[in-house]
């Protein structure tokens, strides 16, 4: 019987760290103190380009290569590219593409964009895990998180400006025969918020054709809490499922937007500390490849190790709740 395991991981980010204090002072000047929120969100540093030649397709392509030199690979032995983002360097022709130009990828490949916003890299992953089980063609895949969010952050908004970084990260799937791999999968999908984060603002129809203004994301206030109680729910369901009680989780790779969200599924969930890998205190949020970036940084410090269970959780705006469960 076949599985498919995640082979390695890269991770790129820009090599400009920006701490606290500069998004403090730069509020302060508007009148906002936005102390208690990086203590929320457990902001200390993130990374943001600061360089004209950068973006996430740039990113994409660092952390692909970085992924493929962990594997002992080249660009010729990969069967499937996946580039998620929710900050398109570009629409036509798709960003995968790209990708497979810079890698020398064989003719014979699948190759696409997917967006499922902060979701995205998860959403491709289990997408990309499942269509290589039911086609035996595609033994290996390429899966590429990359989101440039400071582009779209603006300079008046504290949840995106000082909240977001700018990282990329790329996982190589593999198939195995290897009692190992990807498991399952849950979603939850309410539409409630559907109007709250919006980019562009007012579609991208009207920005260009009538000129709206949309250079950054239009962040309207809503309770988030209302998405943890469905997310206990479908972290309880998923390890039921599959016989499993959450300490048998080794590692919690959850959506790194907000460390406030992570104690509150720790206390639910009765976990241990050394059970929760949060990075967003260096890396700031990056979007759609925040909880493989914690997986990335979790295996890199040893607490991550072959053979464990790990649990990723992550939402999307809209909103769309996703629960993947890997042995790694």
């Amino acid at each position: 019987m076949s599985h498919i395991r995640i082979k390695a991981l890269g991770v790129y980010h820009p090599p400009h760290s920006v701490d606290n204090e500069y998004y403090i002072r730069h509020f302060d000047e508007q009148g906002k103190d936005i102390r208690r929120f990086m203590e929320h969100m457990g902001r200390k540093k993130r990374y943001i380009i600061d360089h004209p030649d950068e973006n996430g397709l740039t990113m994409g392509i660092a952390a692909a290569k970085k992924a493929l030199d962990q594997a002992q690979m080249t660009g010729r032995d990969v069967d499937m590219i996946v580039f998620s983002t929710q900050v398109p360097e570009s629409l036509f022709p798709m960003n995968a593409l790209f990708i497979h130009q810079a890698i020398e990828a064989r003719h014979d490949v699948v190759v696409m964009d997917s967006n499922a916003n902060c979701a995205g890299m998860t959403v491709a992953v289990d997408q990309a895990s499942r269509a290589m089980l039911a086609n035996p063609d595609v033994r290996t895949a390429l899966i590429i998180g990359s989101d440039y969010n400071s582009l779209i952050s603006g300079p008046e908004d504290e949840i995106t400006y000082a909240n977001y970084g700018d990282a990329a990260c790329a996982a190589i799937l593999e198939r195995t025969v290897e009692d190992t791999g990807f498991i399952d999968s849950m979603y939850f999908t309410d539409v409630v918020n559907i109007d709250k984060i919006l980019y562009p603002a007012q579609g991208l129809a009207a920005t260009l054709q009538r000129n709206a203004p949309g250079k950054y994301i239009q962040w309207l206030p809503f309770d988030a809490n209302m998405a943890l109680p469905p997310t206990f729910d479908l972290l309880k369901r998923i390890l039921k499922k599959n016989g499993l009680a959450p300490q048998d989780v080794r590692a919690y790779c959850l959506s790194q937007f907000s460390l406030a969200n992570v104690l509150k599924i720790q206390a639910h969930l009765e976990l241990e500390d050394a059970q929760m890998i949060y990075v967003g205190d260096r890396y700031g949020y990056t979007g759609t490849s925040s909880p493989f970036i914690a997986l990335y940084e979790g295996i890199e410090s040893g607490r991550i190790r072959r053979g464990d269970y790990v649990l990723f959780w992550t939402i999307g705006a809209g909103y769309q709740l996703v629960a993947m469960l890997y042995k790694y």
